[in-house]
């Protein structure tokens, strides 16, 4: 038997455990308001934060519908204008929800022809929302209330007259934090009916911990039902013929295209009753190929796209071409091919950086899409695809100049010999006197690329004189899946070993050392922390974990845990034990052992990765904590583990700055702010 002397702490209704987190916060808060640096980080943090900001649009009927964010609006309403040249309108503002900005907009998709707004709203930034529906000519919400939804896209009919969704059974009242998600199911919700008419489209309950999503082709003939195993990188795939009357046939048979489970199946669109679908059969970094419908099996597939050393991230149609999204070396690179695969374009990127968000559909010539970097802030272009023209849509102003910096990516070797590449972003002219503060970020899970992007958080550390490093080690995307796999299941030391050969990297190349060398990840990335201070506690000067798995043997018990077994494996496997009992963090902290100091975060409401995970591991640490290094637990209250309102997220991005500043050497703060333009 494993020792377990904080399981009480998932109990999360415990007077007791209560009264635990609100010491841990007064003590941290406490430690906090003594950093000499904090007031000048939060008020830089708000001035960086303080720009208008705009996300991707998507194109319904004559409209198109984005959302907007003045600056600090804790959360981000959506707009509406007639086409590109329209008058922006303010459709839906989830700021007037809550007083206190905590009821977050999760989801949300216009009908095809832009005349409805369904959108999903979550108390807190709950993964749970409630569907709600709006008339965009009145504003008014109409009547259609659609609850225990969870991990689920909003598929529009043809018609406009409802939409497919996904939902699990309500849990126990006052559960919903942490009661387990089992049987999803699909769902079509009729306007204007209450939710108890809405006809079951799809369910496994053979397979409870299965995600089941729907997406409807573009000219609104078929269904196409994805089904996959928890977070597993690999799906089933159906198709229910919809038809072309009036309304859809949701009586028609569902019927499978791929059931194997051995790859990825996602349809990027129709043309006709051709399926063009991207794939990682027999591709483990992607190909786009067509097939009939009718005659899905291999031998009948035609090959648009093939595999090459870039990974595909994503691709669309566009008014009858295929665009697709690349991965080569961590940067991307949008390629424009014909439907029988011949190389029309590659679009012009500004920097080294991330594209993401893509809009488009196959009856548009209009592509929309973001680009950032680090030291690029998140602009939206549009593309023509029929005469190759790039135009701006939206460039943010913000209070900050990137000329005085840089981004380098650079390749080391990990224990193994593995040659892994990060990113590095400092001040010109830097020296590399090993006295550098340095902040080093990760994530290795989930097949999920950790790209060049811009962060409010990021000109703050710069400007106080720090180095910012990114390491795309195993268990991401940035490779395709053979990278994925190298950092999963039996696998997951590597990423360990990837990102303590990132710092060591660092240290011997002279960025910094070990005492100015500070360790960051959130949710999976606050595992990798968690499980690089037990096992290296004497390589990193100051760490941050945020939101972290940290009980490797209990996690999948809770809310959504078990959906990550697929990634994991879990204790109730012998197997799985003998690899998660030697890294898992709550397990491993040991009595006598000097950590680093250390700010765990979580949320009191988190349901994706249970409090009590931040809890167990906050507890070992100070218990067994050996030397007079802090170990500081800060809990923010009504709210989750993603869509925490702005004000809250500057605080709270304020606070882990300083904890780093101090324990990496940052004594004082920079004399006005000599980055932000004309401040010199």
């Amino acid at each position: 038997k494993v020792p377990a002397p904080y399981q009480w702490m998932e109990n999360l209704n415990d007077p007791a455990l209560k009264v635990w987190v609100e010491k841990e916060n007064a003590l941290t808060h406490a430690y906090l308001a003594k950093v000499p640096t904090r007031p000048w980080i939060e008020q830089r943090l708000t001035q960086l934060w303080n720009y208008a900001k705009e996300g991707v649009p998507v194109q319904a009927g004559e409209y198109l519908f984005f959302s907007r964010n003045s600056g600090l609006q804790n959360q981000s309403p959506v707009y509406v204008q007639a086409g590109a040249s329209g008058k922006p309108r303010e459709l839906l503002d989830p700021n007037t929800l809550s007083p206190n900005g905590d009821i977050a907009l999760l989801n949300w998709q216009p009908s095809q022809d832009g005349h409805y707004l369904a959108y999903g709203l979550s108390q807190g930034g709950s993964d749970w929302e409630t569907l709600h529906v709006m008339d965009v000519a009145t504003g008014k919400t109409l009547s259609d209330d659609v609850q225990w939804v969870k991990f689920s896209g909003i598929a529009w009919t043809h018609d406009g007259k409802g939409f497919f969704y996904s939902r699990y059974p309500a849990p126990p009242k006052g559960e919903a934090i942490s009661d387990r998600v089992e049987n999803q199911a699909l769902y079509y919700h009729r306007l204007g009916t209450p939710q108890s008419d809405d006809v079951l489209i799809y369910k496994r309950p053979d397979l409870p911990e299965w995600i089941i999503g729907g997406q409807v082709s573009h000219d609104g003939k078929y269904l196409f039902i994805s089904l996959v195993n928890g977070t597993a990188n690999r799906n089933e795939l159906f198709v229910k013929d919809l038809g072309t009357g009036a309304q859809p046939d949701l009586s028609a048979p569902t019927r499978p295209l791929f059931t194997s489970n051995n790859a990825v199946y996602q349809p990027i669109g129709t043309i006709g009753d051709t399926v063009y679908l991207q794939t990682t059969l027999d591709a483990p970094r992607g190909r786009i190929v067509a097939f009939n419908i009718g005659h899905p099996d291999v031998a009948h597939w035609r090959v648009v796209v093939p595999q090459t050393a870039a990974v595909i991230q994503s691709a669309n149609l566009a008014d009858g071409r295929v665009l697709v999204n690349k991965l080569k070396d961590v940067k991307s690179e949008l390629e424009l091919y014909a439907s029988d695969g011949k190389h029309l374009a590659t679009l012009p990127l500004p920097t080294l950086g991330s594209v993401g968000g893509i809009s488009s559909h196959e009856d548009s010539k209009q592509v929309y899409y973001a680009f950032t970097s680090f030291l690029y802030p998140t602009t939206i272009f549009n593309y023509d695809v029929s005469d190759g023209k790039t135009s701006t849509v939206f460039k943010p102003d913000v209070p900050f100049d990137p000329s005085n910096y840089e981004t380098v990516q650079v390749f080391y070797h990990s224990k193994d010999g593995t040659r892994v590449p990060m990113f590095l972003t400092y001040r010109k002219g830097l020296k590399r006197d090993g006295l550098n503060p340095t902040l080093l970020y990760a994530y290795g899970g989930f097949d999920i690329s950790i790209t060049p992007s811009f962060s409010s958080t990021l000109p703050v550390w710069l400007e106080l004189g720090g180095i910012y490093a990114v390491a795309n080690i195993r268990g991401g995307g940035e490779y395709g899946e053979a990278w994925h796999k190298a950092g999963m299941l039996g696998n997951k030391q590597n990423v360990f070993n990837d990102f303590a050969w990132a710092a060591k990297w660092l240290v011997k190349n002279r960025y910094t050392e070990v005492k100015r060398l500070g360790i960051q990840g959130y949710s999976n990335g606050g595992l990798l922390i968690g499980a690089s201070i037990t096992e290296r506690p004497r390589l990193f000067g100051a760490a941050y974990a945020g939101a972290g798995v940290m009980d490797m043997l209990r996690y999948q018990k809770f809310s959504g845990g078990a959906l990550w077994a697929p990634e994991y494996g879990t204790a109730d496997v012998k197997k799985d034990f003998e690899w998660l009992i030697k890294y898992s963090p709550v397990q491993n902290v040991r009595p006598g052992t000097c950590y680093p100091p250390t700010i765990i975060t979580t949320a009191d409401h988190d349901d994706r990765v249970v409090p009590s995970n931040s809890y167990k591991f906050t507890a070992a640490m100070q218990h067994d904590q050996a030397c007079a290094n802090p170990i500081l637990l800060r809990v923010e209250t009504d709210t989750s583990h993603n869509y925490m309102p702005t004000d809250k997220r500057i605080r709270q991005s304020a606070d882990i700055l300083a904890f780093m500043a101090n324990n990496l050497g940052v004594s004082a703060a920079p004399k006005g702010n000599p980055d932000a333009p004309g401040g010199k």
